[in-house]
């Protein structure tokens, strides 16, 4: 690859990981590593939703597309190094202190797994608490009721 094909590609991607075995390389860019780890942590129970920017928000309602590296930050220190920091929102009533272990512990070994690189460090910065959840649950038991209710109204105008 001539040396102005790889300028141009290293400006297309921000960063990226390359991975050398003698005279083969392989090249990770920092976006797909964003991507595992927002997937391994969107699957953790308690997480409402990943907290991003404000532009992110927008490009997700322009594009039409979820943006899966959405609260995802991550830092190459050397070629096989990487730090990476995930942005959340908690569910109500979820465990902050479980809910972030299980994250650091998940978007760790996917990363690892899937891309061969070092996780030195899963950093989790919780960004809110979620209240949707609480709110629908509170329909449901008030629509229970008036269901339970209902008979009984009946029956009284009997």
């Amino acid at each position: 690859m001539s040396e102005e094909k790889k300028q141009s590609k290293k400006q297309e991607n921000e960063e990226e990981i390359v991975l050398n075995e003698g005279e083969n390389n392989i090249e990770i860019s920092d976006d797909v590593v964003a991507v595992i780890a927002g997937m391994a942590a969107s699957e953790v129970s308690g997480v409402a939703e990943m907290a991003g920017g404000f532009a992110g928000g927008i490009s997700e309602v322009l594009s039409g597309k979820k943006n899966l590296a959405k609260g995802i930050k991550v830092e190459i220190l050397d070629n096989k190094d990487t730090r990476i920091d995930v942005n959340i929102i908690v569910e109500y009533g979820a465990r902050i202190p479980d809910v972030a272990f299980e994250i650091q512990k998940r978007v760790k070994k996917s990363v690892e797994n899937m891309t061969g690189l070092k996780v030195l460090e899963v950093n989790v910065h919780v960004q809110g608490v979620s209240t949707v959840q609480l709110e629908d649950k509170k329909q449901e038991e008030s629509k229970a009721e008036d269901k339970e209710e209902e008979p009984k109204r009946e029956a009284k105008k009997k």
